[in-house]
């Protein structure tokens, strides 16, 4: 009976670490997927840009109707863009992410409000 309860044991913390990791893994994986949907947004937004020479009107709905049809659905922008910049977003099992943009060495924000 002392052996079966040792197993259990062993069983257990062998669990709690197993989902622990899990769980740090699903958070890196959203965190990356919203990242890698703005990435993937931005040449959609810069041709808006070369064929209007302004941010300003641009929609994600407009973005997938005349550029990119694959645009992911989390993505969006937050406030309106302006002539000169835009506020990306994207969310993705929770986490959000944000790019300032017009910058080709624009940084991440995990606030989705680009501040």
């Amino acid at each position: 009976m002392i052996e079966l309860l040792v197993v259990l044991m062993i069983v257990g913390i062998l669990l709690a670490i197993a989902v622990s990791s899990y769980l740090g893994y699903t958070s890196r994986a959203a965190d990356a997927t919203a990242k890698a949907n703005i990435r993937a947004t931005l040449p959609s937004i810069e041709a808006y840009y070369n064929d209007n020479s302004s941010y300003a009107g641009m929609t994600i709905a407009g973005l997938k109707a005349s550029y990119d049809s694959g645009i992911a659905s989390g993505v969006s922008f937050f406030g309106a863009p302006t002539a000169s910049s835009f506020c990306l977003t994207s969310t993705q099992a929770g986490h959000t992410w944000s790019i300032q943009g017009p910058a080709a060495s624009a940084t991440y924000k995990n606030n989705g409000t680009c501040t």
